[in-house]
């Protein structure tokens, strides 16, 4: 049997307490190091997550060599994903960050290219792709054929506080990623273009736009709508949202929570298979390690996860400009900005050469 990976972990409040977790309960992984900026945050955290004694430091230099750490996961604010992943690529170590990769596009192409540069892994933990019931909706999928319609109705009333109560589209920048992500995931194809209306209804506790309409034309043909709001209490919605997918010999249903129904259209069932995978960010980490170890792609691959931060942006440029955007057109976009405001040579040589970043992170 293998020995454990040894993980440092950069990130120590309550999403890290979570990984951290989910790090000891996992025997083919062993926390050798934690990092925050907070000494004391780490330590508690450490302490309290069954970790004694493991040490902590308020940088990932200070202990990146002595531990002998083989891999880093992020569990940092997104506006410092970009500095820490970039740090652990470039000293050689694989990483599992936390989504969003970043909040800005082009600082995820910055990203890219340091994998690149590096050959090192950078994996992002798009944690509600890992669901046993999604494995069984997958499954159901397969049989029915190819995917030409999928909606996602979201409804939650959440009263956070904080950052998000002032957001200018707090649903669509915080939360819709996971959706937008899954539909990448189950139409098996990537998103050309959107359209999005947003609004704040009048009882709405949040500064910013809290409901929106999102329609996405992928590649091959399909249109995905996501229809979701943030402030609509009662008869609310999973967090994975209610889903319906419609194929040209069926349809297929997935309430977020519970086992999907799909059926062909003489109306027989189509049972599908299920899994014992692990779920949520077990089943993340459970899969980084298994690449690291046999090689492969997981599914959340920077190159590709590029597109789900894309989705992101093409429905908030269309809700400011109530207009059709080209995904492709911000990607390119972002490319421009990402090369003139790279400071490191050789990451800016490897994002000029590519011909299209578009191309480059799977458009085209």
């Amino acid at each position: 049997m293998p020995e454990p990976l040894r993980l440092l972990q950069v990130g120590a409040g309550g999403m890290g307490r979570a990984w951290l977790g989910t790090i000891a309960a996992n025997p083919d992984v062993e926390l050798v190091g934690l990092v925050d900026l907070d000494l004391g945050t780490a330590r508690e955290a450490a302490d309290a997550t069954g970790h004694a004694g493991v040490p902590v430091a308020s940088t990932l230099a200070g202990l990146a060599g002595p531990t002998g750490a083989q891999a880093v996961v992020d569990v940092t604010v997104p506006r410092a994903h970009h500095p820490v992943n970039t740090e652990a690529l470039l000293a050689g170590l694989p990483v599992l960050c936390e989504k969003p990769l970043s909040e800005s596009l082009a600082e995820c192409l910055s990203m890219v290219a340091v994998s690149e540069l590096t050959g090192q892994l950078l994996m992002v933990s798009q944690s509600r792709r890992y669901w046993r019931h999604l494995d069984r909706l997958r499954s159901q999928l397969g049989a029915l054929g190819p995917v030409g319609l999928a909606s996602c109705t979201f409804a939650k009333a959440p009263h956070f506080g904080g950052f998000r109560d002032t957001m200018p589209y707090p649903l669509l920048v915080d939360m819709a990623i996971h959706q937008f992500d899954l539909a990448r995931d189950l139409v098996g194809s990537e998103p050309v273009e959107a359209f999005c209306s947003s609004s704040n209804p009048p009882w709405s506790w949040y500064a910013g736009d809290a409901a929106a309409t999102a329609v996405f034309r992928f590649a091959n043909g399909a249109r995905f709508t996501f229809d979701g709001s943030w402030c609509s209490p009662g008869r609310e919605t999973s967090w994975n949202g209610s889903w319906r997918l419609t194929t040209a010999e069926g349809s297929a249903v997935w309430d977020g929570d519970t086992a999907p129904v799909a059926e062909r259209a003489d109306g027989s069932p189509v049972e599908g298979t299920g899994s014992e995978a692990p779920e949520q960010i077990a089943g993340s980490l459970a899969e980084f390690v298994r690449v690291l170890r046999d090689g492969g792609e997981p599914s959340g691959e920077v190159h590709r996860n590029v597109l789900s931060v894309a989705m992101v942006d093409a429905a908030t440029a269309s809700a400011e400009q109530s207009r059709w955007v080209q995904v492709a057109d911000l990607v390119e976009q972002a490319h421009r900005r990402a090369v003139a405001e790279e400071r490191r040579p050789d990451v800016r040589a490897v994002l000029e050469s590519w011909p299209s970043a578009a191309a480059r992170v799977g458009l085209g």
